[in-house]
């Protein structure tokens, strides 16, 4: 199935010149075009249309993942929450305390990965040592590469500490290359930097809509 993914700006990366009205057409796991939506819809009238508010760009990373997943728990909301609260827990002390297992580690690097798609992140760099962990993150759908330096303490926020956007981008926009992307609530890509990953409301891996803001 084709499916065409339009935004009122269109983003598709270093090098590339932001397409107001811009869309990607998906098909399969890969992008088969990009450029303006008109364009694309006409010469593809039966491919489906999913029309998103804001600017479409390519997916986030995240640096420091293993930090942010095996040495950060996330309490499963409700049902921890009125003893731990809803902050990801960090602190040798404080994880010793809970008693973690592997069981537990997955279970946590599960929802860490959902609170990672919903800010349009798509690949993670890090080396993940605990085998639940591992798999929680390869079945979210996330590209595991290898680690890198981060500059400050990693964060769930690949915006934070940014100067320019495509800073945190994984990749472009461009035909042939797998289908990773999101789009966020913004007027234009200088605002993503300011109001951050959290304005995400689509996160697209593989063709596949992982994340849609409800």
């Amino acid at each position: 199935m084709l499916t065409l993914h339009t935004a009122e700006l269109l983003v598709p990366g270093p090098g590339f010149a932001p397409v107001p009205g811009g869309a990607v057409l998906v098909e399969g796991d890969r992008l088969a075009r990009v450029g303006p939506y008109e364009d694309l819809a006409a010469s593809h009238p039966h491919a489906r249309t999913r029309r998103w508010p804001g600017v479409l760009t390519p997916g986030l990373l995240v640096r420091g993942a293993d930090e942010l997943l095996e040495r950060t728990y996330y309490p499963d909301d409700p049902y921890e929450v009125t003893e731990l609260g809803t902050d990801p827990i960090t602190g040798a002390d404080a994880l010793d305390a809970l008693g973690m297992t592997e069981s537990r580690w997955g279970n946590s690097a599960r929802r860490g990965t959902q609170r990672l798609l919903a800010r349009g992140v798509v690949a993670v760099c890090g080396r993940f040592t605990i085998p639940a962990v591992r798999t929680a993150v390869t079945r979210s759908g996330l590209t595991i590469l290898p680690p890198a330096a981060c500059e400050g303490p990693p964060s769930l926020d690949p915006f934070e500490g940014r100067d320019a956007a495509e800073e945190a981008f994984h990749g472009v926009l461009e035909a042939g290359v797998p289908a990773r992307f999101a789009v966020f609530a913004v007027a234009d890509e200088a605002e993503l930097p300011a109001r951050g990953a959290t304005t995400c409301v689509a996160t697209v891996i593989g063709g596949r809509l992982l994340h849609r803001r409800r």
